[in-house]
């Protein structure tokens, strides 16, 4: 190796480590108290309407009534609030919004039926959007005076949603009808829709735009870009240069790291021998269950995925059954969102659990009776909030239905009971992952890779804690802040962290790195993720009535987000080298060169591609405050969501599956072929699905968006229009050779390992251990 330059001297040194750590922790933590701050001391508030006369009405009682309405009936699993939640059906805010408008011009052209011309048209237009934009809010009563007009517009919008839930013939009725038939219900949800187009609308007290910087694009309603919008774009791609700069810096410095570098001092490679003759500890036999549920959940997160598409096409009745009516979309949506992280936590906690024997000196007492009780809470957990799911929304639970039903958050949707029996699971998780590494953890050594499992996990579960906030009453805006900080975290920091951790321990264990190469990259993908992950929560507020200072967090720090992601793809073309380096290696000494994992090997390349379109690419491209102020809530989020999740999350968690089950059963039953086509089949699925719907569809709702306006790209006119349907069709293309070639495969070849499981036998410090001893290095 040659002479490493000052930069690199620094960085290969642990004891240096602390410093950088602590500023960017720092600096990422004040930001996030700074944007909670905001999001208590400036959110929007949530008053009586009253009239010219002083007659209230719209009262606050009637928003929150109508704020439970929408979870208890899964509302956000069809549209959505101020952007956030699904894609089948409108934006309630953008639609409401546009419909407030469209009635106070009907309004004043029946206050003044002057014969129809151009400047009488116009001088209506613009006196509407003056009386949209002008706040009446008076704080001293918490009231908000509205005109004649829009006392109007606000009967208007109550006869406008009777008929979306109980006029089927209506063009934006919500189906399956006889979903929502309560009058006063539907009247309570109309008025916490009017909150959300107000939020939308008036102008924030001493600002000259809304609440939510003027978003909704709808120009009828005075909704255009602000200047701030345009400068923090432009800032936040100053900053993306400066950062991607850094990277390129840095990895110059490690070029002059060799795969040598990396490969010296690494356990011999894991070959056929080596799996033949392993035998599992009695935990490592018993994640076997966690496992086996994962794959079956899986396969019903796909299908419930393909009922959700059935739905947008309006394809439901089968053999004459109408699957909409059975499961409307709500539920089938939810199902698809929520199972899919259950199905990926279940990987992540058996993969966890698998690997502790081969880090740790010994088995701790009990170690198995807690991964059992851990897998028992789990199973009813899942099993309930599933059942859950489609009672609350059903209305067959009633006001139990928060609790053992639906709490109607996108991604936090499990009762909340079932959300505290998720606390218990991963409170449970850390404290056996802590048991089984405590003989192994250095106090003086706090960067050695079993600290950083024990740190992930721990702060896994502490975000989760940030899900309990929130109430019911709480105003919608705030909540939403506590929901994102469970979702947003998990995703764009801590599971991105928890990812290279795992992924850089599969590596050592196939003996193709070295523990103290791996421990360098878990570090700087640690500080880069947390350093640009924390703040760029930012991004999921630029339109949720949050003030500028959390929309220029959000426009620099989310834009930072692709860089660590373009690091760790720099690194992995460099580790995908390994495998044929160290096959060569072993041949010149005689050893086995025949590697027992290439299938586990390509689902981890897997991760790495799709960490950088995925979630790199596809994230870069929406994060701007201005594309993201109009592609906010259209399918490029959708394509965004899809590629990151599955891409990356999803196949990292087979690849978890995988290099279990190849230790776990006996090696004549394994099958390589199925592996390699199962990859294949599952990635191109997924490429083809971006490629033939979910981006360009993406795209043509964002020229819609700038075209006609947001309200216009979220509208059934738009869903069911030639473009739009034929996209969503072609999607089947993508989703089969997903499902036949790929989920259907591995699912068979995991259900029947449960009758190749190799024996288990207690712990004893074997051969891996040994050479891990031997070659141990800091």
């Amino acid at each position: 190796m040659k002479t490493e330059p000052s930069f690199l001297t620094y960085l290969m040194k642990p004891k240096n480590w602390w410093l950088p750590f602590l500023l960017i922790f720092t600096v990422s933590i004040s930001g996030l108290i700074f944007i909670g701050y905001q999001t208590y001391n400036e959110a929007p508030p949530i008053p009586d309407y009253v009239d010219s006369k002083g007659n209230v009405v719209i009262s606050k009682a009637d928003i929150l009534a109508g704020q439970e309405v929408f979870h208890r009936y899964a509302l956000m699993e069809y549209g959505s609030m101020f952007g956030d939640g699904a894609l089948r059906g409108p934006d309630f805010t953008a639609q409401t919004l546009h419909e407030m408008a469209e009635s106070m011009k009907e309004f004043y052209q029946v206050q003044f039926p002057i014969e129809p011309n151009p400047v009488a048209q116009a001088g209506i237009e613009e006196l509407v959007k003056q009386e949209i934009k002008e706040n009446r809010y008076q704080g001293e009563d918490n009231q908000a005076v509205l005109s004649d007009a829009q006392t109007f517009a606000a009967n208007e919008i109550n006869t406008f949603y009777q008929r979306v839930f109980r006029d089927p013939e209506f063009h934006e009725a919500f189906k399956p009808s006889g979903y929502l038939t309560d009058p006063k219900e539907i009247e309570q949800l109309s008025k916490f829709f009017y909150w959300g187009a107000w939020v939308c609308s008036v102008s924030r007290p001493g600002e000259t735009y809304s609440y939510t910087h003027n978003w909704p694009f709808d120009p009828e309603a005075g909704n255009t870009p602000t200047a701030s919008t345009m400068l923090w774009s432009i800032l936040g791609l100053f900053g993306l240069v400066l950062g991607l700069g850094a990277v390129m810096y840095y990895y110059g410095q490690f070029e002059q790291l060799t795969e040598e570098y990396y490969a010296k001092g690494a356990s011999e490679m894991v070959t056929e021998e080596k799996v033949r003759t392993f035998r599992p500890t009695p935990t490592q036999r018993a994640t076997f269950k966690f496992f086996y549920v994962a794959i079956l959940l899986f396969l019903v997160q796909v299908l419930a995925g393909v009922l959700t598409v059935h739905d947008f096409v309006g394809f439901t009745s089968f053999f004459g059954f109408d699957l909409q009516a059975l499961i409307p979309v709500t539920i089938s949506r939810s199902w698809h969102v929520q199972i899919s992280l259950y199905w990926i936590s279940a990987c992540w906690v058996g993969i966890s659990f698998f690997i502790l024997p081969l880090l740790a000196k010994g088995e701790p007492k009990g170690q198995l009776q807690l991964i059992n009780l851990l897998f028992a809470i789990f199973f009813v957990l899942v099993a309930g909030s599933v059942v859950g799911i489609y009672m609350g929304p059903m209305g067959m639970l009633g006001k139990l239905s928060r609790w053992l039903g639906h709490q109607g958050w996108e991604f936090v949707e499990l009762g909340r009971l079932y959300q505290y029996m998720l606390l218990a699971v991963f409170a449970l998780w850390a404290v056996i992952v802590y048991r089984g590494l405590k003989g192994v953890m250095d106090k003086a050594k706090p960067w050695e890779l079993p600290n950083w499992l024990v740190y992930a996990v721990v702060c896994i579960l502490i975000l989760l804690v940030s899900g309990f906030v929130a109430s019911p009453e709480t105003n919608f805006v705030v909540a939403d802040f506590w929901r994102w900080m469970v979702v947003h975290m998990w995703v764009e920091a801590f599971f991105e962290v928890f990812t290279t951790i795992i992924v850089g321990y599969m590596m050592v264990m196939m003996g193709l790195v070295n523990r103290q190469a791996v421990t360098k990259v878990v570090y700087l993908a640690a500080l880069l993720f947390l350093g640009s992950g924390l703040l760029g929560i930012s991004h999921n507020f630029y339109w949720n009535a949050k003030p500028v200072g959390t929309l220029a967090l959000g426009s620099v720090f989310s834009t930072l987000q692709v860089v660590p992601l373009i690091l760790l793809t720099l690194e992995a073309w460099r580790m995908q080298r390994m495998p044929q380096l160290l096959a060569n290696k072993n041949n010149e000494t005689g050893r086995s060169s025949l590697f027992a994992m290439p299938g586990v090997f390509l689902y981890l390349l897997g991760v790495n591609f799709w960490n950088f379109f995925g979630a790199g690419v596809f994230g870069l491209i929406i994060n701007l405050p201005i594309a993201n102020y109009y592609e906010h809530g259209t399918y490029l989020t959708v394509n965004h969501g899809h590629a990151a999740l599955m891409g990356v999350y999803g196949n990292l968690s087979i690849a978890a599956i995988l290099f279990a089950l190849r230790y776990l059963t006996k090696s004549d039953t394994w099958n390589p072929r199925l592996v390699k086509v199962s990859f294949w089949s599952i990635n191109l699925g997924l490429v083809f699905m971006v490629v033939l719907d979910l981006f360009p569809a993406g795209l043509h709702q964002l020229f819609t968006v700038m075209d006609q306006g947001y309200w216009f790209a979220r509208s059934q006119e738009f869903i069911q229009s030639t473009p739009f349907q034929t996209m969503t069709w072609l999607r089947i293309v993508g989703g089969s050779i997903f499902l036949l070639g790929g989920v259907l495969p591995l699912t068979w070849m995991v259900l029947k390992s449960a009758r190749n499981l190799k024996p288990d036998q207690p712990f004893v410090l074997n051969r891996f251990h040994q050479e891990r001893k031997e070659v141990e290095v800091y």
